[in-house]
């Protein structure tokens, strides 16, 4: 293929799976994201945040190097590439890895096998994440692995997807997929998938898995590339994009547009913009790469010079080639540590593109807390600097306290001194320096910011007389910390210099520092940063002052000088630590019990379309193709939490530039109704009329030419609010209480009062009085945010595509929105992106704007919710507040609970009334003998918020948890003893659960109590955690048993079952695929019960049976997608229909069969057809009385480290048993388990969903919301499906899986709880105070900050004065 070539490169030229493109005019501001999902045909790449924080968007660059004469290969965001910077690249999205035209990739085939996809959303990232790992990991010289094996280890395998975010697996299976590729893993520890059966030997697992190529021959960079002329310029209308190949170049362009205002964007990679949005355009784009000079890189005897353009992943390796000289030197030790640092800083997919001059750059101009300037900070680097013809050099600490760079100024390169050159003067041959570095984040891995870094480089000398070390010179900076930019603690600094090192010292310094390192920013957890700058200091000298009472050689190099080494804590020695590498390896044992009798129920089947969802083929609302004429909306919210919105305007710029109408209330047709969602509690508003009533209220729908347009209109608006004779809003619990301002429970939802109160209290030896407990919102994070498509029809008709758990309920609220009969609506949904119950409620009002918008201007319109707008009008959880009284005897049996509890539902009902029932529900899982409640739900000035995944289960069980744990506090005895006392028997488990209660056989929450014991080795591993605790003083153990009792309610439910003439059999149902596998259990529930005809080979009916999407008027009465048992309903519903299709068929068989001894199935049907038998038969579930409610039992075991310096907690261990009946798919319900309980360890340990005093969310993206990651899952992971045996009045004895797990995730917290409880002790014990301090309250979540307060902000401290006092 040949490109021509002018002297100018004005033609924009890459490559995409294979695909040449080649552009003349393209928006300078477009990102390559963009540019795949709408004008091209690869929609694998998914927008998931638009910050590369999630992973979604991941693609491969290759780009040919030149100088090397190689082609790099590397990950990258392509939310955040800009497309003008992927000239001569070749681009590879997951389709282009594999497809299900040209075959899928092993890695797709992997990802099914392992059952690591449910929504699917995220999955295509995470495969492309593993195939750059495994692309380059062929590229290194490492010995050829086995066959079938890449030369990836375990560890990288896993780490490659340490960036890319899941909200549905629980990540376990994802690790598995992805450590099978590595060569040095043990096949017995992957887990549960459909490749091999358990006990088979691994010759024969390893011919199972689909077999591995390392020589990736599908993919090859196209040759032509290699002669593209790199110096380009594009012009577009808007504007122009350069990429100027000299510094003089640059001078002219960044002198000649300053003369005339141009607005111009100096780029390297664009990876700021992940944190830094684009508020306006630019006229001018400029790219560096283009520049040898700032891409160089010189060694030589001075130290490292690092050009600005350098990657941040291409500087790690950098720094690390120098370690494989023969003398290590302390240099190169100090780059080795700066390098592993680096490699803490983001993702792999952001360090591959972002800058290292870039990174100084935002830290400089924008006080971004970055860790890099803190690193280089701590070494004394220089950096060169180009402003206007003027060159410079600056010191790192010169250039961070200058003014903001302005546009005409240009880092050009970082340069790492050689430690010689900052040696003191009166240094020794003998002295040695020193360098470590710290961050405290809530990401082990990266991918989150720090609360706080720091880097220490001390040049030391060995006292002669006492054996000690003399401090000869110190640099200690710190960042991250609230502060402006990186600072040095130069008058720790000056007090340490000269000093010998002792207790004593180190506590004076440690004191100048916390009275000298204090934030500005006074929402930054002041106490607990400072408390972090002491806790890295003394982790950083302590060893130096430890080892002084030992005899060290000086002379003899690094074997005998520990202190230049990592300090690993040793179980036997009192220690201080410091974690360098972060464990990460996850593993786990999955137990199942699986039943035969319903084949193909019961097997573990991959899921439904898991390799297409691994692919990227799998359709989303967003994936499909914009029709013709297409319009695009974003929302415009109040920002004001109670006031009158006198107007709306938007910005002049914009107003003619594409962006075509504002819908508002105003634009609700004649006989419609302002109406955005409804449930049969009420209805809610869809835009503000006159007075917005809390923060987050829909004013209007911007509708214009593209999305980001929409967007960009939508956040320049200018909104006029008025507050004259309005109330103060209602902005908390207290305050509603105080307003009466209430939602009204019916009486038939709200539950009763248990046993007699007075009687319960009186019976008590202990009580404990008006305990108070807050707990806060979590947001879903589900991948996929709100979105909708809407395209009129003709006569008045409707067609909304959504992405929505209840489609029926999102048609009947269009139909009336727009004054319109139903059945001129029709709404369809096929797949969800992650729901978690976001997906219900809370996205009818995006389809229904979408609806009135299309109606009003008759063209279609679509809509897809950025993630900002998204988490602000998400609602999420319900906070609530908290008042309890409870009795209890000296065993710790409790005789009565009284409680009052404060719900916040925000301003609108949504399902907020349901909330006491779901509460006391599952607070009832322990005898409390007696149990008295008011609960109050409180309408409020805020969000509405809505179910979300367990509502008001979770908070119930932890509520029964938080009060079991303050009980056993208040007595001083163990809390499992507290526990295992106040368990249901049968007897009182009817008292608590009067209609669900079920036979004492079906209560095997007992059972699975001891089972769990034996199996978690609980007790003796009990006894582990005390010696650990015991000998260990900056890491405390907490182990914790924890059981569930849910209730679920089944609802009615459609189902319909139709069989085409080749014997193939299309499914429809009312619930809606989530990711929770219900298309898969529905397609098994088919296949058993078509398979009851008996024909010859029945048994490939499975491969036969197609679930199709959801669509509101070919299946009515869908009903809603919610509460973990729709799965069920639905696969009854079509067991319904397969009976009555068989009952049609059993005649012409019986016939066919006399007459010709045997029959297959496609010859049934083709006579069926040809006698006119009716082929298509509908039903609707509805469940008897008797069968419509029942309980689920399960219960965990959970242990956790505690990190007493940081904060930080790991999780080691937790098991899991829980009774799913006879499940219908142990894999899918595997997966449900696994996925849910990490959800609730978010909650209950990482999610903070923090607000403003009005109600305005603070974590309004990836950077400030932290879900779990693959390095924040248990370490070790243990499921087993219990199989509890027949349950008549079950769907084929299953039970639900979705929820209740969830709820076993406060097993983390109550562990969390006990090792502070640790921690506490030990520092009475420094007091010598003999008495235990167990009685504090662990709120939730209970995050870094929170989890080290509770054991002492002043531990370090307080640990100093204790040895001081015993010298």
């Amino acid at each position: 293929m040949e490109v021509k070539m002018s002297e100018n490169q004005t033609s924009l030229v890459f490559v995409i799976n294979g695909e040449k493109f080649e552009l003349s005019t393209v928006d300078s501001s477009t990102t390559l994201l963009e540019f795949l999902r709408t004008q091209t045909r690869f929609k694998s790449v998914k927008l998931g945040c638009g910050e590369g924080g999630c992973g979604a968007c991941v693609v491969i660059i290759s780009k040919y190097d030149p100088l090397l004469d190689r082609i790099e290969d590397f990950t990258a965001s392509s939310c955040l590439t800009l497309l003008c910077s992927i000239h001569g690249c070749s681009i590879t999205t997951s389709e282009g890895i594999g497809n299900s035209k040209q075959g899928f990739h092993p890695i797709h085939e992997r990802f099914a096998g392992f059952h690591a996809s449910q929504c699917g959303f995220c999955t295509p990232g995470m495969c492309v994440s593993l195939f750059g790992a495994l692309v380059n990991a062929e590229k290194n010289n490492r010995p050829e692995p086995p066959s079938g094996f890449s030369k990836v280890t375990g560890f990288e395998a896993e780490k490659a997807i340490a960036g890319n975010l899941c909200r549905c697996t629980g990540y376990r299976p994802i690790a598995d997929a992805c450590k099978s590729f590595a060569a040095d893993v043990d096949m017995e520890d992957l887990g549960l998938n459909s490749f091999w059966r358990k006990g088979e030997s691994k010759d024969l697992k390893l011919s199972r898995l689909p077999q591995y190529d390392n020589h990736h021959k599908n993919i090859k960079f196209p040759m032509f590339l290699k002669d593209i002329k790199h110096d380009l310029l594009l012009a577009s209308k808007k504007n122009s994009w350069h990429k100027p190949t000299s510094l003089e170049e640059l001078q002219n362009l960044l002198e000649l547009n300053h003369a005339n205002g141009t607005r111009i964007k100096v780029v390297a990679n664009n990876t700021g913009m992940g944190y830094y949005k684009d508020k306006e355009g630019y006229d001018k784009y400029i790219d560096l790469k283009g520049i040898s000079e700032l891409s160089k890189i010189r060694k030589d005897q001075s130290g490292i010079e690092i050009g600005a353009a350098v990657t941040i992943s291409n500087a790690i390796e950098v720094l690390k080639q120098q370690s494989k000289s023969d003398f290590i030197s302390d240099f190169v030790m100090i780059l080795e540590k700066i390098a592993d640092h680096f490699g803490k800083v983001a993702s792999g997919f952001i360090r591959n593109t972002a800058s290292l001059g870039g990174n100084l750059i935002m830290a400089q101009k924008n006080n971004f807390p970055s860790d890099i300037a803190t690193i280089l900070l701590a070494v004394d680097s220089m950096v060169h600097i180009m402003s206007g013809t003027q060159f410079e050099w600056l010191t790192l600490e010169e250039f961070l306290e200058r003014p903001p760079l302005s546009l005409e100024s240009v880092l050009l390169s970082i340069k790492i001194p050689n430690l010689e050159t900052i040696r003191s003067t009166s240094s020794k041959q003998r002295n040695r320096f020193y360098f470590e570095t710290y961050r405290a984040s809530p990401r082990p891995l990266g991918n989150a910011l720090p609360y706080l870094n720091a880097a220490f480089l001390v040049e030391v000398s060995p006292s002669e007389d006492s054996g000690g070390s003399m401090i000869d010179t110190c640099r200690l900076s710190f960042g991250a910390n609230g502060n402006e930019h990186t600072i040095r603690a130069k008058n720790v600094e000056e007090f340490l210099t000269g000093k010998m090192l002792s207790f004593s010292i180190l506590y004076e310094a440690v004191n100048l520092l916390t009275s000298s390192i204090v934030p500005k920013d006074e929402n930054s957890k002041t106490a607990y940063r400072s408390s972090l700058a002491a806790s890295f200091v003394f982790q950083f000298f302590n060893p130096l002052i430890e080892i002084s009472a030992g005899a060290t050689n000086f002379s003899n190099g690094y074997s005998s000088f520990p202190f230049v080494k990592d300090f690993e804590l040793k179980e036997n020695q009192k220690q201080v630590h410091h974690d360098n590498t972060p464990t990460l390896l996850s593993s786990g044992k999955q137990i199942l019990e699986a039943g035969n009798e319903y084949h193909p129920i019961g097997k573990t089947i991959t899921k439904s379309g898991a390799a297409l969802q691994a692919s990227g083929e799998a359709v989303f609302v967003d994936d499909i193709p914009s029709p013709p004429n297409c319009l695009h909306g974003a929302y415009i919210y109040s920002s004001k939490p109670l006031a009158r919105v006198k107007n709306i305007k938007l910005s002049p710029k914009l107003q003619l530039d594409g962006v075509r109408d504002v819908i508002s209330s105003k634009d609700i047709p004649i006989g419609g109704e302002n109406i955005g969602s409804k449930t049969i509690f009420g209805t809610e508003p869809l835009f503000v009329e006159e007075i917005a009533r809390c923060v987050g209220d829909r004013l209007a729908v911007v509708v214009a030419d593209s999305q980001k347009l929409a967007d960009m209109a939508a956040n320049s608006t200018i909104v006029s609010y008025d507050i004259e004779n309005l109330e103060s809003p209602i902005l908390s619990v207290e305050d509603a209480v105080k307003r009466s301002s209430f939602f009204e429970v019916p009486s038939f939802l709200f539950p009763k009062n248990v046993g007699d109160i007075s009687k319960g209290m009186a019976e008590a030896d202990h009580k404990i009085l008006s305990a108070e407990l807050k707990l806060g919102s979590q947001y879903y994070f589900y991948m996929e945010t709100q979105t909708a498509l809407a395209v009129p029809d003709e006569d008045n008709c409707i067609t909304v595509y959504a992405s929505n758990q209840c489609p029926e309920f999102t048609h009947s609220t269009i139909a009336r929105c727009l004054g319109i009969p139903e059945n001129n609506v029709r709404v369809i949904t096929r797949r969800v992106g992650g729901g978690f119950g976001g997906k219900a409620i809370k996205a009818i009002s995006t389809a229904a704007a979408c609806a009135l918008a299309a109606h009003k201007l008759c063209r279609p319109v679509r809509m897809y919710l950025n993630r900002k707008t998204d988490m602000i009008l998400a609602g999420g959880r319900h906070p609530m507040k908290i008042t309890y009284s409870a009795g209890f005897k000296n065993d710790g049996k409790i005789t009565a609970l009284e409680l009052e509890i404060l719900v916040d539902a925000g301003i609108y009902m949504d399902i907020s009334v349901v909330m006491p029932h779901n509460i006391v529900t599952a607070l009832k899982k322990y005898d409390w003998g007696a149990l008295s409640f008011d609960i109050k739900v409180c309408r409020t000035n805020l969000p509405s918020r809505s179910a979300m995944r367990g509502p008001g289960e979770v908070q119930g069980s932890f509520i029964a948890e938080h009060i079991i744990e303050n009980v056993a506090a208040t007595l001083s005895i163990d809390v499992d003893s507290v526990r295992s006392i106040n368990l249901h028997t049968h007897k009182s488990l009817q008292s608590f659960y009067d209609h669900c209660y079920g036979e004492p056989f079906e209560y095997t929450l007992p059972s699975i109590w001891s089972k769990i014991a034996v199996s978690a080795n609980y007790e003796q591993r009990t006894e582990m955690v005390k010696e650990f605790n015991r000998i260990n003083i900056w890491r405390k153990r907490g182990i914790s048993r924890v059981p569930v009792v849910y209730q679920l309610s089944l609802r009615p439910t459609p189902g319909k079952v139709s069989i085409l003439s080749d014997g193939s059999v299309v499914v429809e149902v009312g619930g809606i695929e989530l990711g929770q596998g219900l298309w898969t259990k529905v397609k098994q529930m088919a296949a058993f019960a078509l398979g009851t005809i008996q024909c010859d080979e029945t048994e490939s009916l499975l491969d036969k049976v197609r679930v199709v999407q959801a669509d509101t008027v070919s299946l009515i009465q869908g009903g809603f997608t919610a509460g973990s048992t729709t799965s069920e309903t639905c696969c009854e519903a079509v067991r319904l229909s397969c009976d009555t299709l068989v009952e049609r068929l059993k005649p012409l068989k019986e016939k066919l069969q006399e007459e010709m001894g045997s029959i297959k199935w496609e010859a049934l049907i083709l006579q069926a057809y040809m006698q006119s038998v009716n082929l298509s038969a509908s039903s609707l579930y509805v469940p008897s009385n008797n069968s419509t409610m029942y309980l689920n039992y399960g219960a965990a075991v959970s242990e956790v480290e505690i990190d007493l310096l940081t904060g930080g907690t790991k999780f080691l261990q937790t098991d899991i048993i829980y009774d799913c009946g006879q499940s219908l798919n142990p894999a899918v319900d595997l997966g449900q388990i696994e996925g849910a309980f990490v959800q609730g360890l978010g909650f209950f340990m990482l999610e903070e969903y923090a607000t403003d005093h009005n109600g305005m969310s603070l974590a309004d993206g990836t950077w400030n919301y932290k879900i779990p990651t693959i390095d924040t899952i248990p370490q070790q992971f243990n499921v087993q499906i219990l199989n509890s045996g027949h349950h008549q009045h079950r769907v084929l004895s299953s039970k639900a899986s979705g929820e209740p797990p969830l709820l076993l995730a406060a097993s983390v917290h109550c562990a969390t709880r006990a090792a502070i409880k640790e921690a506490r002790n030990q520092l009475l014990s420094w007091s010598n105070l003999d008495e235990s301090d167990s009685i504090f309250q662990l709120g939730v979540p209970a995050n870094m900050p929170m989890v080290k307060e509770l054991s002492g902000l002043d531990i370090v401290e307080r640990y100093l004065k204790w040895k001081m006092s015993m010298v």
